[in-house]
């Protein structure tokens, strides 16, 4: 396999690139001054080398964190005492978690998903961070800090087919950690979901902040 197809391949792996994109992608690699391909290659080595997962959350951030130090890698949201301990968010991907982040109304934990299943193709459940969702739930975040129990869980995945099916399986999973979940009101643990303000198909990712917000605050 030639050079300029091999890189072609790879930028087609890439979320929305199709073959047209990922050929200019390399086109365009192939005039850059030497320097500049460098300096991309060394920031997607330093990317792979200093940015680690959040082991509550799932979150990526850079960590500054020695060899020897083995306390637990957790990121900014999590390690942050003024949180509310009580709240946990999940979500597909990292840009949603952004995206939530993004309107400040939210003051608790997150989780993210890694993705959804169809309806159609069960090999996703394998993808998806299950059985991580299954251990979160069972032990209280942070206990030496203090910090209590969760009192809701918000299932914030996005309004498509894939998205439904996921947070189906998602509640089960809740109920199966904690029989007495409910979406009622006056439960132990409150299972909720976010207002229908994002249309049907949409993704949080490019809804508009305010739209977000609405949705956060009349999630039932």
């Amino acid at each position: 396999m030639d050079s300029i197809k091999k890189l072609t391949d790879i930028f087609r792996k890439f979320p929305t690139v199709g073959s047209r994109t990922a050929g200019r992608f390399v086109y365009y690699l192939m005039k850059l001054p030497k320097e500049r391909t460098d300096e991309l290659i060394n920031a997607i080595i330093e990317l792979k080398n200093k940015i680690k997962l959040c082991q509550m959350c799932f979150n990526p951030f850079e960590s500054f964190d020695s060899a020897q130090d083995k306390s637990p890698s957790l990121c900014a949201i999590c390690s942050d005492t003024r949180r509310n301990k009580n709240l946990l968010c999940i979500v597909e991907k990292e840009t949603d978690l952004l995206s939530l982040e993004s309107t400040k109304k939210y003051n608790g934990l997150y989780f993210i998903l890694g993705g959804t299943v169809s309806t159609m193709r069960k090999e996703d459940l394998s993808q998806l961070r299950i059985e991580e969702l299954k251990k979160r739930l069972r032990q209280p975040f942070g206990t030496a800090q203090g910090d209590n129990n969760l009192s809701e869980i918000i299932i914030a995945l996005n309004p498509t087919p894939e998205g439904k099916t996921t947070s189906v399986l998602v509640e089960q999973t809740i109920k199966e950690v904690h029989p007495s979940a409910s979406s009622g009101s006056g439960q132990a643990l409150k299972i909720t979901h976010l207002a229908r303000g994002i249309p049907i198909g949409g993704e949080l990712e490019y809804i508009d902040e305010e739209t977000l917000e609405s949705a956060l605050e009349g999630r039932k």
